[in-house]
């Protein structure tokens, strides 16, 4: 292969089909003196930094799984909850058993995910996991016991309907009661372990869709664009129209805004 007998069109065509590029290649293009075989080049050279981080970042959020792996657990759930924040709406959670061979550049806490990202991932989470549940209690229930009490229900609901039952489950800093399962609890978890980080992201994208379906419900208080958090918009809704059904009135700010 050499570089100068290239179009810059074939340049950029052959750059941007390789990742990785032998030294003598690499040195080929150096040399390569046109001002658009350098710019691709520098292009290419960028793309391959970033993908060296994103791999790196995937390692460092693996490490939980892998120790896990190499002593002989299998299904490993990460385990994640959306939704303790909003005024109105459920908490949802989700449990996700990734594959061992799983790889989702950028994965991440679901609040670091762009919107249109998350879409991505979460089909592509959904596409290969080994298993994937998610349950959720609604305001009704939060009211009755508590946000805390709500959200550790519906963790140990998700685990426990998952079609495959995990070895070990990693949490978003929280031991849920009532599983016979081992876990680890992991501080800032959906930015620490892949698992969790999916979790989150199944979370997020599922309770998102259930608020834009109640936006078109319930009208008035934007939901589809706040998801039932204390938006100056939501407030002044709450203000003229008082609460619906989907808001919890456990929480300041819901009845008297």
């Amino acid at each position: 292969m050499n570089p100068a007998k290239m179009t810059i069109k074939e340049v950029k065509e052959f750059l941007f089909a390789h990742e990785e590029l032998t030294e003598e290649t690499q040195a080929l293009f150096s040399a390569d003196t046109r001002s658009g075989v350098q710019a691709a080049y520098k292009q290419w050279q960028r793309r391959r930094e970033k993908a060296g981080q994103l791999r790196q970042r995937w390692l460092d959020m693996s490490k939980n799984e892998r120790e896990l792996w190499n002593r002989g657990y299998t299904h490993i759930a990460g385990l994640d909850e959306v939704g303790r924040g909003p005024l109105a709406g459920p908490v949802v959670t989700a449990a996700v058993i990734l594959p061992q061979d799983f790889y989702l550049p950028g994965l991440n806490d679901s609040k670091k995910v762009p919107p249109a990202r998350r879409e991505t991932m979460y089909e592509q989470i959904m596409a290969q996991a080994v298993a994937v549940s998610v349950t959720l209690s609604d305001a009704a229930l939060i009211d009755e016991i508590n946000i805390f009490q709500a959200t550790l229900r519906a963790m140990r609901m998700a685990v426990q309907e998952l079609s495959v039952t995990p070895d070990i489950t990693l949490n978003d800093a929280v031991t849920v009661p009532g599983l016979s399962i081992e876990q680890r609890p992991i501080i800032g978890g959906d930015g620490k372990s892949v698992s969790i980080a999916a979790a989150s992201i199944v979370a997020k994208v599922e309770r998102d869709r259930i608020m834009k379906k109640y936006d078109e419900q319930y009208p008035g208080y934007g939901f589809a664009s706040n998801m039932g958090y204390g938006t100056a918009e939501h407030l002044a809704a709450l203000r003229k129209l008082g609460p619906c059904p989907i808001h919890r009135r456990s929480f300041g700010g819901v009845l008297t805004p």
